[in-house]
């Protein structure tokens, strides 16, 4: 090949071998300050669009949990109030059954029906205050509450109501039911022994369900999270990888650099044959 001042092939060949190692430098650094190894579709189409995708089931996902945990939190609110009434009931039983003894004199029945009916107001203001983001499961205002179980919004877990109301069918002592006599006290300790065992019937239905949507939080979060993994296999760089490969396009760089400055020098013999 003849030399020339015009054209320098050794240069326009180090120069295009220096940038595509100066691209492949960048593409590295790229991925090592990124930590990903597809960070857009140009670094590959079809492997992006699929972490797209995943990535969105992700955070539908998020959305399923944040349901859940809503429900988890109402279903909480209301054993935790259950509960209470419960004690109550068990509480009220001794009331009744000692204002059933008919050598008790009229202060005493008084002293125990006052008590009584004591105890039905806080089983009412229980109820009343059984809420968790305006929702109540006990005072019978909802039959059921629905949430979202899965990533399309196309199925849902439901928690069922449970009334403890005064008066209904799980609690059916009235609201004025009264301890004032012997006959009165026998009616209400028949209604009052019904109604603890609907009411633990009802606290179990309503634990179940909360056991349920438990065991559905848990399996939704360890879905996210194999997803999540399942996103980091398809696109996360392997850093040990790209450090060592980092370090060989820095050597290789220098080394073009040296090589198209030697190239750049050819010309000079030129100069050398004309002296």
């Amino acid at each position: 090949m003849g030399l020339s001042v015009h054209t320098n092939n050794a240069a326009l060949l180090a120069l295009q071998n220096l940038n595509h190692t100066s691209t492949q430098l960048q593409d590295v650094q790229n991925r090592i300050s990124t930590g990903l190894a597809v960070n857009n579709a140009k670094d590959n189409a079809a492997v992006w669009a699929i972490a797209q995708g995943q990535r969105a089931d992700i955070g539908s996902l998020g959305a399923v949990k944040s349901s859940l945990d809503r429900a988890t939190s109402i279903a909480d609110v209301a054993a935790s109030a259950g509960q209470s009434i419960s004690d109550l009931l068990i509480q009220m039983k001794a009331n009744v059954v000692a204002a059933m003894d008919p050598s008790i004199d009229t202060a005493s029945r008084g002293a125990l029906d006052a008590a009584f009916k004591s105890e039905l107001t806080q089983i009412t203001q229980i109820v009343a205050n059984a809420n968790f983001d305006g929702a109540n499961m006990l005072n019978g205002s909802v039959a059921q509450i629905g949430f979202i179980a899965n990533a399309n919004a196309s199925s849902t877990i439901t928690l069922s109501s449970q009334n403890l109301s005064l008066g209904g069918a799980i609690i059916t002592i009235p609201s004025t039911a009264s301890l004032s006599s012997v006959a009165l006290s026998t009616a209400v300790l028949t209604q009052l022994t019904s109604s603890i065992s609907n009411t633990n019937q009802a606290l179990g239905n309503l634990g179940s369900q909360a056991k349920a949507i438990s065991n559905h939080n848990t399996f939704v979060q360890k879905l996210a999270d194999q997803l999540t993994s399942g996103v980091g296999n398809l696109v996360d760089a392997d850093l040990a990888k790209e450090s060592a490969h980092l370090q060989a396009l820095q050597v290789q760089q220098q080394l073009g650099t040296q090589a198209l400055s030697i190239a750049n020098q050819a010309p000079q013999v030129i100069l050398s044959l004309f002296k």
